[in-house]
């Protein structure tokens, strides 16, 4: 089988119908189990208190955000490459949910951040690249809204989304790439000196997957919204035509 039979809107809307309510009795199970296990079952931390629960929301919003944007970006070359309906569409329909991410991100970086830093903003690199990237989701939106023509828009908002990219790369990698800022280091890191206590850390990624499968479905599920209101624009097109 491959990969590409999935590109066929009939053939995507069928096998997604099937395995939605799969995902989404996962992402309850997951974030159910993750947020209860992070926020009442984990200590406050020595130096953050019980602000440090604030990462099992901030941590996986932020991934998701960055992510979100990365699968756009391999969506928008899958159009342009082969020209197929539903990775246009499919990036269409993530780019919502990832500024809701970015923003969620954001907010609770801010609530995070001001107990720690003393404010609730600091033009921190990581920051700053965040803060442009959510401005990019919104430019992103605001041109397929902008451009009547699918296709048309379709290939002006890849090209942005390729351009985007640098800012989610620079979001993800911002801490490494400068030393300064106050932003801390990697919460996940392969580095034992610098990864988070095993206590906080089971249940951060049982939250992260919990995201993950959330945005699995909300994707999956506009994507399918999206295809059906391209099928209706087509329809009352022709019906105008005739």
């Amino acid at each position: 089988m491959s990969l590409w039979e999935y590109a066929n809107p009939v053939k995507f809307i069928r096998t997604t119908d099937k395995v939605l309510p799969w995902i989404w009795a996962l992402t309850g199970i997951c974030l159910l189990t993750g947020l209860v296990w992070g926020f009442f079952f984990t200590p406050d931390d020595f130096r953050q208190g019980s602000t440090v629960k604030i990462i099992y929301i901030h941590v996986p919003s932020a991934l998701m955000a960055i992510n979100a944007w990365l699968m756009m970006l391999v969506a928008s070359l899958v159009w342009i490459v082969r020209r197929h309906h539903v990775s246009a569409l499919a990036a269409r329909a993530a780019a919502p949910v990832g500024a809701v991410m970015t923003m969620i991100a954001l907010a609770t970086g801010a609530f995070w951040g001001q107990p720690m830093w003393g404010t609730w903003w600091a033009w921190d690199p990581r920051l700053t690249s965040f803060l442009i990237l959510f401005l990019f989701y919104l430019g992103y939106m605001a041109l397929w809204e902008a451009i009547e023509n699918d296709d048309t828009a379709a290939d002006l908002t890849s090209i942005l989304c390729l351009v985007g990219s640098v800012f989610a790369i620079l979001s993800r990698y911002a801490v490494n790439f400068w030393n300064q800022g106050l932003h801390q280091g990697a919460t996940l890191s392969l580095d034992k000196e610098e990864n988070i206590s095993d206590v906080f850390w089971f249940p951060l990624l049982v939250c992260i997957a919990g995201f993950v499968l959330l945005f699995i479905a909300l994707v999956f599920l506009r994507t399918q919204t999206e295809i059906r209101a391209r099928r209706t624009r087509a329809l009352l097109a022709r019906e105008g035509q005739a």
